[in-house]
This record gives C-alpha cells, structure tokens and sequence, in this order.
C-alpha cells in the first residue's frame, strides 16, 4: 500500500516542532544559542551554523494561544510600560521567567539585531543583553526615504555587516565561509520565490486560499528561510492551493462562496485570530491578500554582500508612506479588491502612525472603502469584539452598495 502523501498543513506542524525541539536540544548539548529579530540577516547566522530562534515568531505563537497575558503581566511589573510593542513585553517576560504552557525556548547566549524592521527591536534587544549579560550583535539599517535604496545606504551597510562577521567569527572561534554564504542566499531565493508564488494564487477568482492561511505558514518564511526545506514546503503549499484553482475551488468548503475579496494591513491579531477570521467568513469575506507576508519576500540578484545589504534595506517597513501607497494600490488592482481592512495595531508605531494617512490615499487613488479598527497583535486587552464586528458590518454594507451600483 503507498504511502500517504504529508500536506503542507502537516509538514507545517513537524517543522515548527522540529524547529523549537533542535534549538532545545543544540541548548541541552552546549552549543550557542541565537535570538534573532526577525528580519535579522539569517543568512549570516545560516553560514555560521548557529542554532536560531526568532523572539517574534515565540511570542505569536504563545499570543495565538492565549498564554501572553502573564508575560505582558511580568514585563509591566518590572517598569516596562504598556506602549512599548508587546512582542517585546512577552519576550523580555519570558527571558525573565524562562517558561510558558504554549512553549518553551532555550534562553539565548547571544542576541542578533536588525533595525530595519523598526527600532524598538534595538533597545529591546539591548535590554537583554544586559539582563542575560550576553553579547549582542546589531546592523543598523538607514531608513529609506527615496524611491529606491541609494548606493550610500548599500556602502554604509556593508560595514556594518563586516563588523558583525568579524564579530561572529570571535564569538564562535570559526572563519565565515562565503562560499557558505552563497549557497544559504541561494535557498533563501528559492523559499522566497515559493512563498511568493503561493500566496499570490489569492490573485485568482475565486481564490483558492483563505489569506489568514499566510500568517500561519509566515513562521516557516520568518524560521527557514535559509534552508531547503523552506521552499519545499512553500513549493508543496503552491502546488496544493495550484490544484484548487484548477478545480475551480474556493477558500472553504462547498456551498461557502467568497463573495467580498479584502486586503488586511499589518500584523494579525494573534490573540483574536479565529474570532476576527470568522467574522469576515460569516459575511463572505475573504481575505485574499496583505502587505505583511511580502515582508519576507527577499530576492537577491547575485550572491553578494552588497546584493544582501540593498535587499535588507529594501523590504515594506523600511520605506516611506509613497511606497507603501503604491503597493496596496497595485494589491487593489491585482487581486481585484472590494475593500481593505486596516490594522490600528497599538504595538506597531511605525506602521500605526501612518495607517490614516495611507488610507486616505489609497482611497483618493483607487475609490475602493476601507475601514480601520483597534488593535494589537499580542495583548488581548486591546481588542473589542463588538468594535471589529461593527467597523467589518460598516465595510459591508459600503462593499454590497458598490456591487449592486456596478
């Protein structure tokens, strides 16, 4: 009898187990231990063979499961005020109480900082250090205010990722293989270009996957995206969500037909992750695409410093607001949007800030109705129920106007 073939879904599962299980073990047997931010250079990690494990992806997970209270509860304890991102509250809460029901993660001999995802992650990441009194390396990243990443930031960069080599190679008493490294930025491009080409099948209609799918699998984009298996996983979610499309499936099962497509900008609500999908289901709205999962979507040209530096520097958080515009404006017309939820995610100051002035926009520019609702993607003190129904029933209603005058 042959052998039943895993899913994508399954193969999820058993690499995130594997994932958390192996930094346990590597800790258990001696070796380093790295805590990285999320859009840290992995690759450099990757060619050091360093055993890494990303704060963000931890505090989802235990977000998503309903534990990250008592760590918010530890880190406020301590001075750490309810504004600062609570990614950073359930992290510095953790390192401080070294477990958590939802899981557990060996505690870090060293920290890995890029900023160019926002930079409370540099004084998060500075904190640690000194609590676990650990070295912490950090590549500062030059916003990027003009159209393109300028050849000063690329310059100025290359350094900065010089100096943490140099820095890596006297922690770990070994020599940086570029070779290595060519080889870890190759299976970097090939997870990306999967995890691309995945996700934007929700450009097909209907679209064959549920977007908040995507959150689910970015851990595997965020974990693995140096190692092979990242793209084998993403090349099997692809071929999957490919034969749905081809059958003409939608996002759920028969009989629920995807009537609405949207947008959702910014992180998930990982506390209220089933409640605010449901929500949307419910009405036949589907969501079909975010700027967040591209953040992840790196490409390099050619195996170089520099290409890793300007790619770095590249990536959705790291640009200005007419950027951001542009994007979500070619998101309304490739995936045919009907509406666009945004995410007023208190944690998230530099996506937060701009969120109204994006969306006044976008709206100039496209006419498609968007509504903003409060919230944060870890503490469940900032989410209300009854706020997210009622601004998802108001977009509705502006979504089936539109329809009936079309």
């Amino acid at each position: 009898m042959a052998e039943k073939k895993m899913t994508s879904k399954q193969m999820l599962a058993a690499m995130q187990a594997k994932h958390y299980d192996d930094a346990m073990k590597a800790k258990a047997e001696g070796k380093p231990v790295v805590w990285s931010a999320s859009i840290g250079m992995q690759e450099l990690l990757e060619t050091m063979d360093l055993t890494v494990v990303y704060p963000e992806n931890h505090a989802a997970a235990i977000g998503a499961r309903k534990c990250a209270p008592e760590l918010i509860a530890n880190a406020e304890g301590r001075g750490y005020s309810t504004d600062l991102c609570s990614y950073a509250r359930v992290n510095i809460g953790y390192a401080d109480l070294a477990n958590s029901p939802a899981q557990n993660i060996p505690l870090p001999d060293m920290v890995f900082c890029c900023d160019n995802l926002c930079h409370t992650v540099m004084k998060w990441y500075e904190n640690l250090a000194k609590a676990l009194n650990i070295p912490m390396i950090h590549i500062h990243t030059p916003f990027v205010y003009e159209d393109d990443v300028p050849q000063r930031s690329v310059e100025y960069m290359r350094t900065e990722v010089e100096y943490a080599i140099k820095q890596l190679e006297e922690l770990t008493g070994k020599k940086f293989d570029y070779d290595r490294l060519a080889e870890v930025m190759h299976s970097s491009n090939q997870t990306a270009y999967w995890w691309k080409k995945a996700y934007s099948l929700g450009m097909k209609n209907p679209s064959p996957l549920s977007g908040f799918d995507m959150f689910n699998y970015m851990a595997v984009a965020v974990c693995m995206r140096g190692k092979p298996e990242g793209a084998e996983l993403f090349q099997l979610w692809h071929d999957e969500l490919a034969a749905k499309s081809e059958a003409g499936l939608g996002p759920w099962k028969e009989g629920e037909e995807e009537l609405y497509r949207v947008m959702w900008d910014g992180i998930a609500c990982w506390p209220n992750l089933s409640f605010t999908f449901k929500t949307l289901k419910k009405n036949g709205i589907n969501m079909v695409c975010s700027t967040y999962p591209d953040i992840w979507n790196l490409q390099y040209d050619e195996t170089s410093i520099n290409a890793l530096c300007a790619e770095y520097a590249r990536h959705y958080a790291n640009r200005n607001l007419k950027y951001s515009v542009d994007i979500i404006s070619k998101h309304v017309e490739e995936y045919k949007l009907d509406g666009i939820i945004y995410h007023s995610n208190r944690s998230c100051k530099l996506m937060d800030f701009r969120t109204y002035e994006i969306q006044r926009q976008v709206q100039e520019r496209t006419g498609v109705p968007s509504v903003i609702f409060d919230g944060d993607q870890t503490d469940p003190r900032i989410f209300s129920e009854a706020q997210y129904e009622t601004r998802i029933q108001a977009l509705l209603e502006v979504m089936a106007a539109r329809k009936e005058g079309k």
